[in-house]
């Protein structure tokens, strides 16, 4: 599988995939860059995305990209790119910067 190949599922439209949120798109990058950087091989992060797609079940794709997210923790955590406490930590933060942002505003931490 090329690294840009798209992953079976994925929102996309005849040129490619698409994003309904900026974080999605961030999300989508940060996969692409974390597997550029060799810290895993393509086949690897399909392999992971795929099983977190298999335990959420059915879906109609609006919850695509919160699996994305799961399964970036998952192989953060596995390669040894992060830790649980640490991953918690950044959850946390990312909980309270989101609920003191007034609604439509871009969260920062």
């Amino acid at each position: 599988m090329s690294p840009r190949e798209i992953p079976a599922g994925q929102p996309r439209d005849e040129t490619g995939p698409v994003f309904a949120e900026p974080w999605q798109a961030q999300a989508f990058a940060l996969a692409v860059q974390l597997s550029d950087a060799g810290h895993f091989t393509w086949t690897e992060w399909a392999e992971t995305l795929g099983a977190e797609l298999r335990a959420a079940g059915e879906d109609d794709g609006s919850r695509y990209y919160e699996t994305w997210l799961k399964a970036l923790e998952r192989i953060s955590l596995v390669k040894g790119l992060t830790d649980l406490a640490t991953l918690d930590e950044r959850t946390e933060a990312w909980e309270h910067a989101y609920e003191r942002t007034p609604h439509g505003q871009p969260v920062e931490l």
